[in-house]
């Protein structure tokens, strides 16, 4: 096997700020923030004299990360943020919570919004999409049972 584990998602987001809190809400812990540039990270993305502010957040368990970037340079070329769910290439982000409805509640206090409905799929979930901030779309689960 060559892949010993996934490190990270990375989203690219216009205000950290806003991502940091509406994400901690949800309950990621953020692990560290830092500023990345210079002539080695360029080489590693092509972009070249890049100045990318990002902060790594944590999910309580340890095992996943996201990793929020907001481009001081060079500037972002494509917004994909509003893509509806059938788009090519990024697509959304699953968490599984403990309780959909009181999450739902804490996180449209952050300005989220439902996507359609909250569904029941057979005994095992119920779930739904939800635009995050800057209009990331996230998926919600609830196990049951």
């Amino acid at each position: 096997m060559t892949v010993k584990r996934m490190d990270n998602i990375g989203v690219v987001v216009e205000s950290l700020e806003t991502a940091i809190a509406f994400f901690t809400e949800l309950g990621l812990e953020l692990e560290g923030r830092a500023m990345v540039e210079g002539e080695w990270a360029g080489r590693v993305t092509g972009l070249r004299d890049q100045r990318v502010e990002i902060a790594m957040m944590r999910t309580p368990d340890g095992h996943s990360r996201l990793e929020l970037s907001r481009f001081l340079s060079p500037a972002v070329v494509a917004d994909h943020r509003r893509a509806p769910v059938n788009a090519l290439g990024y697509l959304r982000m699953m968490f599984t919570v403990e309780d959909l409805d009181e999450t739902l509640a804490r996180l449209s206090k952050r300005g989220a919004e439902l996507v359609g409905e909250v569904v029941q799929y057979e005994d095992v979930y119920r779930l739904c999409y939800i635009r995050g901030p800057e209009g990331l779309l996230i998926g919600l689960a609830e196990e049951l049972g």
